[in-house]
């Protein structure tokens, strides 16, 4: 059987993938005529496929996309296309999962405030001159300084998307105290979580959305959630809750979520992917204090790469041995 690789992928990799699979003539296309005359006999394409090149496989069975977004991948052929398709979810969900409670422990303690006071040389606790006041207080007397923190254990994170990723935040975000609800396009399929107090459907998002301080998007880009994230649904949040996307930019409208950050609708908002990347540098997001721009760097790990390759040579041994693949995908629902 014929694997067709495109693009190439390093020497070291594909030595790792003709290990598992010694039987299989593996084609590294460094270039798209190569790839283009492989794709004719080739049982399996490893990487990225396009229409035209869908267009002349003459026995394909099987596409590994080396990516989890599927939104730049998926086309009306490949959908109808009687190979299985695959993608590499699974990889990045505690590496994404430290990220979100990164933001979520920094709105907590106003850390992304003082990190601007330091670079304007400013020594000034958040809450003002009436948080100057001296730790030692007394018996039930209000510290200025704590009504200025959020306390995590009295907060709920809903999490949109209770996938690999939104799993790993669910658990990470109970490690802190916090309580955690979730919606998914499948609850059914994702059953009961650890930790997790309530798993509901997308007809449950508004609810979830109203109870949560902070509101976590997890969900992946597809034709359901493209823009979701709206005017509408952003008035569903409390003026104290904080939303934080790193799901994937196509979801959040960000002329509406500024909007609701400057009227003050919401409290606050961290963001590693937007509509547009990069962000544009005149982008009103860059200068709001109660902003964290990230640039999609979430899933940034030096443990990624090895388990991106430990999943391609599973899937390839696996496809050798005539077993189910790992992370099939529906291709019209691009996940």
């Amino acid at each position: 059987m014929k694997v067709l690789i495109h693009p190439a992928i390093d020497p070291g990799r594909l030595l790792a993938l003709k290990v598992a699979a010694p039987q299989f003539d593996f084609v590294n296309a460094t270039t798209r005529d190569e790839a283009a005359e492989a794709v004719v006999n080739a049982d399996a394409h490893l990487g990225k496929i396009t229409a035209d090149l869908l267009a002349r496989a003459g026995q394909l069975r099987w596409v590994q996309a080396f990516t989890v977004s599927l939104e730049h991948y998926v086309f009306p052929e490949l959908v109808e296309h009687e190979c299985v398709l695959t993608n590499m979810r699974g990889l990045f969900g505690d590496v994404i999962a430290d990220q979100v409670m990164g933001y979520v422990i920094c709105f907590a303690r106003n850390l992304h405030i003082y990190i601007r006071n330091q670079m304007a040389h400013r020594y000034e606790p958040c809450g003002g001159e009436g948080a100057r006041v001296n730790n030692a207080v007394g018996p039930g007397t209000v510290n200025a300084m704590d009504r200025a923190t959020i306390f995590l254990p009295e907060t709920t994170m809903g999490i949109v998307g209770l996938g690999a990723i939104g799993t790993e935040i669910a658990h990470r975000a109970r490690a802190f105290g916090m309580t955690v609800r979730a919606v998914d396009r499948f609850p059914e399929r994702v059953g009961a979580v650890e930790g997790v107090v309530e798993v509901g459907g997308l007809d449950r998002l508004e609810d979830l959305l109203a109870s949560s301080d902070f509101v976590v998007i997890a969900a992946p880009h597809t034709p359901e959630t493209e823009r979701l994230f709206d005017d509408r649904l952003l008035n569903v949040m409390r003026p104290t809750s904080y939303l934080i996307n790193i799901g994937r930019g196509a979801i959040v409208v960000l002329d509406d979520l500024v909007a609701a950050l400057r009227e003050g609708r919401i409290a606050g908002a961290a963001l590693d992917v937007y509509e547009v990347e990069p962000l544009p540098a005149d982008h009103p997001l860059w200068d709001l204090p109660n902003v964290i721009l990230t640039p999609h760097t979430a899933g940034y790990s030096p443990a990624i790469a090895p388990r991106h390759l430990a999943t391609l040579v599973e899937n390839v041994g696996r496809f050798a041995r005539g077993e189910e693949l790992l992370n099939v995908v529906d291709k019209a629902l691009w996940f």
